[in-house]
């Protein structure tokens, strides 16, 4: 059956390669198979969109947005960003340097006097990371007399520092090492100098202007409210061996003390509404194009060293040179990732109420119309009579028919006017060759297979089962 697989990519395609895939290189039908089989095996709860140009390339919802009442996520559902939120905080910060009210290269205790004993240590020190400031999480003093009943805020932290006085983990500007402490000062800065709180600052010159109506600030323990189509963070509970809320297992309940913290964290979006910031920043419709440019310029060392992030951002560049933004966020019951090309302006967005994984390598290739490398598969043996489910013709073309034989406890396919070959069990339903890159899919309804699905060189062929 290779030359079966060689006309399913070639002699099959001849009347729909050039048709379908040429004029839209992106394969829908591909990576709904990857976010499905990761949904499946319990690696993708969550949202995902895919951009380019600004056009919307992929759009789906995965799984659950409410475990209790089994509410699905769907577009407009609204997650927390854990540290996706840093670029909004430093954002903030842009635009009272743009109104005048401070400067990025003064002393960040002009505006928290408090932390006055910490010299030298800019608001570009804490935007880039380069502070040497310890990461209040990790502040031992202060947690283990901590009420465990009590949710903290920034003047607390500041409150903390004020008191114990902890001592710097390296000289400022010396070494880049991230730190949560540095984003949580940002946005008291942002309070202080604004006078208002720093959701209410974000809220009227970010979310408000852009649009972003499904966007806010919201610490859902400490200051809750009603917000509709909420995506609850989820974890795992070994011991119960089932999803719960964070808060509701033992390792995972800091989350709750640490609620009313924000600029490290704390803003909650959608996939819709991110794709309207990614829009914006190739805008100058918050700031200058100077003064954008510099929100993606690494910050550098004393030795002038770059530290390959910006505002909220980290900086790279990919194997073509393309100059490439990004940031991720973790935080137990939520996994966040967002990626722009700022050379091709492709943009991904995804957006896990759970544990799981980003595809990144995957997405880039979908992205780039390449195909998906094969998965690796193991064989199983099933049992002779669990194949006689599979037996019959499935229609892949008009013109060309897929038969499906069982000979003994082996699985065969064949197709119109080629040889067969042999098809190994990877799974209950799952199949793949041994000849070349390609396994199918078996899909059941009602307990009767219905369909399969062929994956091979990035295309996925639907096959309805006629006989």
């Amino acid at each position: 059956m290779k030359r079966l697989i060689y006309c399913a990519a070639v002699c099959i395609f001849a009347t729909v390669y050039h048709t379908s895939y040429a004029q839209q290189k992106f394969q829908t039908r591909t990576a709904d198979s990857l976010f499905n089989s990761l949904h499946k095996e319990g690696k993708f709860n969550g949202n995902v969109l895919l951009a380019e140009n600004g056009k919307v390339l992929y759009k789906k919802s995965f799984g659950l947005a409410n475990q209790t009442t089994k509410a699905p996520l769907n577009e407009h559902s609204m997650f927390e960003l854990a540290s996706c939120s840093k670029q909004f905080t430093a954002m903030a910060i842009a635009l009272l340097q743009h109104q005048g009210k401070l400067k990025v290269e003064e002393e960040f205790a002009k505006y928290i006097p408090e932390l006055g004993f910490y010299k030298g240590i800019t608001i570009n020190n804490l935007l880039y990371h380069t502070s040497g400031l310890s990461d209040y999480m990790s502040l031992d003093t202060l947690w283990s007399t901590w009420d465990d009943q009590k949710i903290a805020n920034n003047e607390d932290m500041i409150a903390a520092y004020a008191r114990y006085k902890p001592a710097l983990i390296f000289e400022t500007g010396t070494k880049h090492e991230y730190s949560n402490t540095g984003y949580m000062l940002l946005a008291s800065i942002v309070a202080r100098v604004s006078g208002m709180s720093f959701e209410v600052y974000v809220q009227q010159n970010i979310f408000k202007p852009l649009k972003m109506n499904r966007s806010m600030v919201y610490s859902r323990r400490y200051a809750p409210k009603k917000v509709d189509n909420y995506a609850f963070g989820y974890v795992m509970d070994d011991s119960l061996q089932k999803l719960v809320l964070p808060d509701d297992y033992l390792y995972t309940r800091y989350v709750y003390n640490f609620d009313g913290i924000v600029g490290d964290g704390g803003v909650n979006s959608t996939v819709n509404d991110l794709l309207k910031w990614d829009a914006a920043l190739y805008t100058n419709q918050l700031l200058s194009a100077s003064e954008m440019k510099a929100l993606f310029t690494s910050g550098t060392l004393k030795d002038g060293t770059p530290v390959h992030y910006g505002f909220g951002w980290f900086l790279k560049t990919n194997a073509q040179s393309d100059p490439i933004v990004f940031h991720s966020g973790s935080w137990p019951g939520y996994i966040t990732y967002i990626e722009r090309n700022t050379k091709t302006h492709q943009t991904m967005i995804l957006l896990q109420n759970g544990s799981g994984i980003i595809p990144k390598k995957e997405i880039k290739l979908l992205m780039d119309g390449k195909p998906l490398p094969q998965p690796a598969f193991k064989e199983i043996q099933l049992p002779e009579t669990a194949l006689n489910i599979y037996e019959g013709q499935y229609q892949l073309l008009p013109d060309m028919i897929l038969t499906v034989t069982k000979e003994g406890n082996k699985l065969y396919g064949q197709a119109t006017g080629q040889n067969r070959i042999q098809l190994y069990a990877a799974a209950e339903d799952k199949f793949f060759t041994k000849d070349i890159e390609a396994h199918l899919e078996f899909t059941k309804e009602g307990g009767q297979i219905t369909k399969l699905l062929w994956y091979q060189g990035g295309q996925v062929i639907p096959a309805t089962k006629i006989k």
